[in-house]
């Protein structure tokens, strides 16, 4: 009985997904939020490699109009180093939290580094480099401070990259596992989205703002718990359960309500 009573507490506790179609450009107000967006997936499509994954030129504009309608209040949130969506953004340069929020740059261009221990990733690359030499087609990753293990052209080896990254890090509490679509990372334990748009929130131009996040994957969830902690707006892309309050069917349909957004705030200045 009271596993029964504990699981229906719990399910009134999670969020109630509703589609994106309900959430109105009016709810938002852009003298008071603050925008933060994940990539891959998001902003772009998921491709077959990391390198092949392309922003649309129309995206890269929508963005431009919303970090004027936000007064610069708009970052990226992203599992990717920062210096790759700078090309895919430029000429544009927005504030970024790289590797899960391991790196940091402000809207004023200062960047803040998280310390990690190199020793302790070298030994976790090392397992799952035996992993990859045995299997053509899986990729490693070397980030610097984190290690991804993309399948996505060998997907039937998911579950044996799960498993071989949660080998590498087993008995290691400085380091953690991050699943993803079609990839799985090893990071330091700090390395957690959640965490990067609450950094951000204590900071100009965000501070005092309320957060709308936008993600797709299971690395947002973190971000979605944080967000809804603070009265936000989470919105999931694409299926899964997820804490996120509302869902977009996939990235064109997030990238469609952005344009709606950057639409509305070019209306409103005319007017």
């Amino acid at each position: 009985m009271k596993e029964n009573i504990a699981a229906n507490i719990d399910k009134a506790l999670q969020p109630c997904t509703s589609d994106l179609s309900g959430l109105s450009p009016a709810t938002v107000n852009f003298a008071r939020d603050a925008l933060f967006l994940d990539f891959d997936g998001t902003l772009a499509e998921i491709a077959p490699a990391p390198d092949l994954v392309a922003l649309f030129p129309e995206t890269r504009a929508v963005l431009q109009v919303l970090v004027e309608s936000f007064s610069g209040a708009v970052a990226i949130i992203t599992g990717r180093q920062m210096s790759e969506i700078d090309r895919h953004l430029s000429p544009l340069q927005l504030p970024i939290a790289g590797l899960y929020g391991l790196v940091h740059r402000s809207a004023s261009g200062e960047i803040v580094d998280m310390p990690t221990d190199g020793s302790s990733l070298g030994r976790a690359s090392a397992e799952l480099k035996t992993l990859v030499t045995a299997n053509p087609g899986l990729l490693l990753e070397l980030k610097g401070q984190t290690i991804a293990l993309h399948y996505r052209t060998r997907p039937e080896l998911a579950g044996r990259s799960l498993a071989a990254a949660e080998a590498a890090v087993q008995g290691r509490h400085d380091l953690k596992v991050i699943e993803g679509k079609m990839v799985v990372e090893i990071a330091p334990a700090g390395a957690d989205k959640g965490r990067a748009v609450q950094d951000f929130l204590q900071e100009q131009p965000f501070v005092g703002r309320r957060p709308i996040y936008v993600g797709d994957d299971i690395s947002d969830e973190a971000a979605f718990a944080a967000v809804n902690a603070l009265d936000g707006l989470s919105i999931k892309v694409g299926n899964g359960s997820t804490k996120a309050r509302y869902r977009a069917s996939n990235s064109k349909g997030i990238r469609d309500w952005l344009g709606t957004l950057a639409a509305t705030s070019i209306a409103g200045r005319a007017d």
